[in-house]
């Protein structure tokens, strides 16, 4: 019987997995970690609302579990700037590895995207691989890495882009074999499975969803 903490429980994969964690009978405890009041209710859910996860450290003692699920993520946009997009894509992972590390969480399991490289032009997949390479740094725990796809889902938030390449991914779906299919678009629901069943895996690993 596990206990799960899940940071970014209202984004489109941590709803997910908070959603299939309460089901799941192998968590007898989940603890949301969110910015804002996810709006549901479990006897299994235990909410922590953090204005800032700077002061995350000081809420140590009711974030020891068995498995940290990191889906936290943001775009440039809504971010405002790059350094904010940094600071929530790399710094907070990276703070909450620390955290794991201290507090010997068993298994840290942290999305990142397909393509994810240190050393990209892209200031997107930069972002991720240095996200990557910091957390891997910092937990020497059972690190799990998923780089899913273009995700698929509803949001709460619209995000043109993602809707104009959900619908381009769609409908030339059927292109996406072979080499190609790790970049075909993918169910948030799909993510989030797949978190939850590599956590028990013995050994680090990264995941291509």
């Amino acid at each position: 019987m596990k206990r799960a903490v899940v940071f970014g429980a209202t984004g489109l994969v941590g709803k997910e997995v908070v959603k299939q964690l309460l089901t799941n009978e192998i968590f007898t405890s989940v603890t949301s970690v969110v910015r804002r009041d996810p709006g549901i209710s479990n006897p299994k859910l235990k909410v922590l609302t953090l204005a800032d996860f700077s002061t995350i450290d000081f809420f140590a003692e009711n974030l020891v579990a068995d498995v940290y699920f990191i889906c936290i993520g943001t775009t440039i946009k809504k971010a405002g700037t790059k350094e904010s997009f940094f600071h929530t894509d790399h710094d907070i992972p990276l703070k909450i590895a620390h955290l794991a590390e201290r507090l010997k969480i068993p298994v840290v399991s942290v999305i990142s995207s397909i393509g994810a490289k240190s050393t990209s032009s892209n200031f997107y997949l930069s972002t991720k691989g240095k996200m990557e390479q910091s957390v891997r740094e910092a937990f020497s725990g059972n690190l799990q890495i998923v780089r899913p796809s273009l995700l698929l889902g509803k949001r709460d938030e619209f995000r043109f882009g993602e809707q104009v390449g959900t619908f381009i991914f769609k409908a030339v779906s059927w292109l996406f074999v072979g080499p190609l299919k790790k970049y075909k678009g993918i169910k948030a629901s799909d993510v989030a499975a797949g978190m939850i069943s590599t956590a028990g895996k013995l050994n680090s690993q990264l995941i291509i969803l």
